[in-house]
């Protein structure tokens, strides 16, 4: 069986980055920059005042109190275009240009206003209270580099660098077919030896989540030649997913039911729990990920190898594998040869460390406790017995997979 290592970086290595196309900025939430978004502008153009008060010269308040003539005053989006001379001021609003000759801001707080004079009572420095210009970015900075997925946060800071257009990755078009006589959708009239299917759907969501397109085929009954009829719904997608019908059983058709359909297997069994029976390889030309039918082991096997796939289509930087630290919360026996994903839960200790505490039962067809789940504890074969409060890693299924 190959190791988890090994299956990845065969994934990695059978995908490249999608072409760009460009979206408005208004509609690229959750997509990937194909190339970096360099500033239009410069933020703030200007030096502005920070807070709503008096443009000064420092000269003038190196000692207070001291009476100043108010000669402009000066709203955001307006300007003074004359100087602010020895002995004069300029009332100001938040955001709005200093007038030259000004190079400081007194706070209204800090003053008295009469008619056309203000007396101001605090010596503030040289520059307090003022923006200068490009103190947040300035025209022809890279603010935001390729590979990254957009959030709400730059969707903001691209729209401030005046881009109202953005080049991003095409989404990846997953195709999605689950497989099996003995699955019905929710709603549908199930037989007495059938179960619901979660698999299509959770699938689907996950595509979805990492930022791919699902085209969900349906449910293949386990017959070869109507299986290989819904594999060609996956004709021009980037990539097909299958979940079930990937082991060695008679009614397990993926592997060898669509080899007439142009099936070349890269490799199949991965050294894994759950996930053992993974296949990976290409169907007509379009790369293939075939999924145990266990809906823990599909979905574990989709957070390693369809997520890697996807952000390999999708030219994201960031690893979204890389693990983390924890303690254990219960001692745990010795693993065996396969590299174990444990289902846990997090905590913390009085101590502030994250606590990972393992379900006591990992069947692979309970996914209520995947649903309950905070993190996966990896385990590498062959580990020793662990005891309570040994380190160990973690791979966290919040955040980082916003979408499980």
């Amino acid at each position: 069986m190959l190791s988890v290592e090994e299956a990845l970086a065969r994934v990695r290595a059978a995908f490249a980055p999608l072409p760009a196309e460009s979206v408005s900025v208004a509609e690229a939430l959750g997509r990937v920059l194909a190339g970096d978004a360099v500033s239009r502008v410069t933020q703030p153009p200007h030096d502005v005042s920070a807070m709503d008060g008096y443009a000064v010269r420092a000269e003038d308040v190196t000692s207070a109190p001291v009476t100043l003539e108010i000669v402009a005053r000066v709203p955001a989006g307006a300007s003074y275009e004359d100087e602010v001379k020895p002995g004069q001021t300029a009332r100001i609003f938040t955001g709005a240009p200093l007038p030259r000759g000004s190079d400081t801001i007194v706070i209204q707080e800090d003053t008295e206003a009469d008619g056309d004079r203000v007396t101001v009572k605090s010596t503030p420095a040289k520059g307090h209270y003022v923006r200068p210009a490009g103190l947040d970015f300035r025209s022809g900075d890279v603010g935001l580099e390729a590979g990254r997925r957009l959030t709400a946060r730059d969707i903001g800071f691209a729209a401030s660098m005046n881009l109202p257009w953005l080049n991003v990755r095409r989404q990846p078009r997953v195709a999605i077919l689950a497989t099996g006589d003995e699955v019905v959708m929710p709603g549908d009239p199930k037989g007495p030896n059938q179960i619901i299917s979660s698999n299509g759907l959770s699938l689907a969501a996950f595509v979805r989540a990492c930022g791919g397109e699902p085209i969900n085929l349906g449910i293949a009954p386990d017959q070869q030649d109507k299986l290989a009829a819904m594999a060609e719904g996956a004709k021009g997608a980037d990539l097909l997913i299958t979940s079930g019908g990937a082991s060695v059983g008679d009614h397990d058709l993926v592997r060898t039911g669509l080899v007439d359909s142009g099936l070349e297997v890269d490799f199949w069994k991965i050294a894994m729990r759950p996930g053992k029976p993974l296949i990976f390889g290409k169907i007509a030309g379009t790369p293939m990920l075939g999924l145990p039918g266990n809906p823990v082991s599909s979905l574990v096997c989709a957070v390693l190898f369809v997520r890697t796939a996807l952000d390999e289509l999708l030219g994201i930087q960031e690893d979204a594998l890389a693990l983390e630290s924890a303690v254990l919360g219960a001692d745990l026996p010795p693993n065996d040869h396969r590299q174990d994903y444990l289902r846990s839960k997090l905590s913390l200790d009085d101590q502030g460390r994250r606590v990972a505490t393992a379900f006591g039962r990992q069947d692979s067809s309970m996914l209520a406790t995947l649903a309950r789940a905070d993190c996966l504890i990896v385990r590498k074969p062959n580990d020793p017995a662990l005891t309570k409060g040994t380190a160990v890693d973690i791979l966290p299924l919040s955040g980082k997979f916003s979408g499980v």
